[in-house]
């Protein structure tokens, strides 16, 4: 059944074939959505009939956030260390090891109940397509059961066994790196889309840059897509690797050379920017303003995690990139849709356009610069059409 959207008062399609600017915007807009796809897009005035027909009363509409950086799969939180960190104890990536002991010890059942929540949660805020690690189980069993679990949900399944170093194989990190490029990913692989590696010298708990490629070299010859933790704590490695082996994104990004942001500038990698875990861990935000300069592809996303950056709203996301990453509301937005897609190299989610999948975000405002320009208020929400 086709259904006619109409009455929407500013349209962001992200295709600037459909209306001025890099955001595409239709006024006094319509769209056609059928079979699950967008059919038509064009001024309500000139819409076409459909079996159905939905009017969203003049607000806004974007396209559904695409968030390409969570850890879903966990139990427990870490309530009790934002609370330490709040008053001034560094983070150094260890609190992982916490949250892989609490999810060890989940059942499937409790696993997935949270799961489901989380991503409700998120539909609600507006995000249509989500990203998925494991990582919080660190043995061969315990990820592929994650990722099994993230499949459930997602087709955007990563395989993180490179996380942090566990508990079991402490001072013996090459032992680790082997059973993840071994039996650990020959078991994860039929469930993932992609392999990630937290590359990050200045944490005792992650990996150094010789065992971040022995990680992404084993995943690209298992038919993983790849994906890097990069610069989070201090400068690394991490960068300039993504872009040698063509991973489709390197993500956090905080701390970058001038050689780094040259090398996402010339190659396809997306810099995907996670400001809430820098609200969270009061490091310096990224410098979102130096890499659109230089003419790198930047995302937006919420590293949804019990540690790091417990949120799953990507409007708070983008209201953070507004006021402390340098963006523009139009730059925010379009890193937060579009931005995520490209860095999941997809051409079907993100904008508004024929052929696109039909997942359309209505705002409870008149135009979309009202996700930071009205911060913390509940104005997104996935749109639920007519079957």
């Amino acid at each position: 059944m086709s259904t006619l959207v109409t009455g929407i008062g500013e349209l962001v399609t992200n295709d600037p074939a459909l209306g001025p600017g890099p955001l595409g915007i239709v006024e006094d807009a319509a769209v056609v959505v059928d079979g699950g796809r967008v059919a038509w897009v064009g001024t309500a005035a000139r819409a076409p009939a459909a079996d159905a027909r939905l009017d969203v009363a003049g607000r806004a509409v974007v396209p559904g956030f695409v968030d390409s950086h969570t850890h879903l799969v966990f139990a427990g939180d870490r309530a009790a260390e934002f609370t330490a960190r709040a008053a001034g104890v560094p983070y150094d990536g260890g609190g992982i090891l916490d949250t892989v002991r609490a999810t060890r010890a989940a059942g499937d059942s409790a696993l997935r109940a949270r799961l489901r929540a989380r991503l409700a949660e998120m539909r609600a805020q507006g995000t249509t397509t989500v990203e998925i690690k494991s990582g919080y189980g660190l043995t061969t069993a315990e990820e592929a059961r994650a990722l099994r679990l993230a499949g459930e949900v997602t087709e955007e399944t990563t395989f993180l066994g490179a996380h942090a170093v566990p508990p079991e194989f402490a001072g013996r990190t090459h032992e680790y790196v082997d059973l993840v490029t071994g039996a650990m990913l020959t078991a994860c692989a039929p469930h993932a889309r992609w392999i990630d590696v937290f590359c990050e010298p200045a944490s005792p708990h992650a990996f150094d840059g010789d065992a971040a490629r022995a990680v992404m070299a084993a995943g690209a010859r298992a038919g993983l897509g790849l994906r890097v933790h990069a610069g989070q704590l201090a400068p690394g490695p991490g960068a300039l690797l993504a872009v040698e082996l063509g991973a489709a994104s390197a993500d956090h990004c905080t701390y970058l050379t001038d050689a780094d942001v040259a090398a996402l500038a010339e190659g396809e990698t997306v810099a995907t920017l996670l400001p809430g875990v820098e609200f969270s861990t009061r490091h310096p935000y990224p410098d979102a303003r130096r890499l659109l300069d230089a003419g790198v592809t930047v995302a937006l996303a919420t590293d949804c995690n019990p540690g790091t950056s417990y949120t799953s709203s990507m409007p708070f996301c983008v209201a953070l990139g507004v006021r402390e990453l340098r963006m523009t509301p139009a730059e925010a937005v379009w890193a937060a849709t579009a931005g995520g897609a490209r860095a999941l190299r997809r051409d079907d989610v993100g904008r508004l356009g024929p052929g696109a999948r039909a997942d359309l975000t209505v705002l409870d405002a008149p135009s979309f610069v009202h996700l930071a320009y009205r911060p913390g208020v509940p104005l997104a929400r996935a749109l639920d059409l007519p079957e």
